[in-house]
């Protein structure tokens, strides 16, 4: 099968691959359409040595596997977990200890024609979900998740810093609590999108008026972290909302003088995050730039790293 490989930090597109061998628990799908988000770009860049087929944003199609899957368009939960460690029988399963990840963590990915997944971790898109809008379940979910995590009211002044891929859905899924919320980043196209949603934005070199109870950093680099930490009053909470591929240099004493909360956010519940799609609660067309064929996956993953990018698509064949 096609599909695109990530090698000592390298990609390829291989025509080559084997199609999954599902076991009786799993499934086998053939993938329609895939997103490249910036887990996906932090790979490339050395943040967890991964080999194999990227992805784990997708819609595809049921060919084997549980009966009540069979061809039903599905996505997918990313994380498998053995439902034996101590983690997976504390309802912790998202960090299981042998857990593997769809993409990311020895399980090969959606940028292929076909992934395998435990039936379990698939859900039937609903038909009046989009296949280009169901692959932004999964970042949808995952900006959700800040919610599950941490209560947010509206007397809340709450910073997000980065407007970009995962920031769109998180600055949208945040306004919707009410709370005070200013969005800051340095591309006027990004900000311009929340403007019209009536988001409050900042647009850089202007830095936000100060403090915030809570500040949120989707950019994933160090003037980002920086910036958010700066940003809160004493006693506030950061939300790391995004994968590093470096270190970060911290000012420890800091953090604990003024008894700052940090609160990383990963993964997030997929079957609230299909409601809010199904019922236009978020807008995610005007998200999608480009989309690519797999055969042009690596210039597909050029356009995702340009900093005015938003969401990079690919399709696979069509879903008949």
């Amino acid at each position: 099968m096609l599909a695109i490989w990530l090698q000592n930090e390298e990609l390829s597109v291989r025509d080559d691959l084997p199609v999954p061998d599902p076991s009786p628990e799993e499934s086998l799908v053939r993938v329609i359409r895939a997103g490249i988000c910036n887990t996906d770009l932090e790979l490339t860049r050395g943040y967890y040595p991964f080999a194999g087929v990227l992805g784990h944003e997708f819609v595809g199609i049921v060919e084997k596997g549980s009966d009540e899957l069979l061809g039903e368009r599905v996505v997918g939960e990313i994380n498998v977990a053995c439902n034996e460690c101590s983690h997976c029988r504390q309802e912790r399963k998202t960090h299981c200890s042998n857990r593997t990840v769809l993409g990311i963590m020895n399980r090969d990915g959606a940028f292929a024609e076909y992934l395998k997944l435990p039936s379990v971790n698939l859900h039937v898109l609903p038909a009046e979900i989009s296949t280009d809008a169901g692959t932004f379940v999964e970042p949808l979910a995952a900006a959700l998740q800040i919610q599950e995590q941490l209560s947010i009211e509206s007397f809340h002044r709450v910073l997000l810093v980065g407007a970009g891929k995962l920031g769109q859905l998180v600055a949208q899924t945040l306004a919707m609590t009410g709370c005070d919320l200013c969005v800051f980043d340095r591309n006027t196209a990004k900000l311009s999108l929340l403007d019209r949603m009536g988001i409050e934005t900042v647009l850089a070199p202007d830095t936000p008026d100060g403090p915030f109870d809570i500040a949120v950093d989707c950019t994933g680099n160090a003037e980002g972290f920086a910036i958010a930490r700066r940003a809160l009053r004493p006693r506030g909470t950061l939300v790391l909302k995004s994968t590093y591929s470096g270190l970060l240099s911290v000012d420890a004493s800091a953090l604990v003088v003024d008894e700052i909360n940090i609160l990383g956010s990963r993964c997030g519940p997929f079957e609230r995050a299909m409601h809010m799609l199904s019922e236009r609660q978020v807008e995610v067309d005007s998200l999608i730039h480009a989309s690519y064929s797999m055969n042009d996956g690596l210039d597909a993953f050029e356009t995702a790293k340009q900093h005015a990018s938003l969401k990079v698509l690919l399709t696979m064949e069509s879903e008949s």
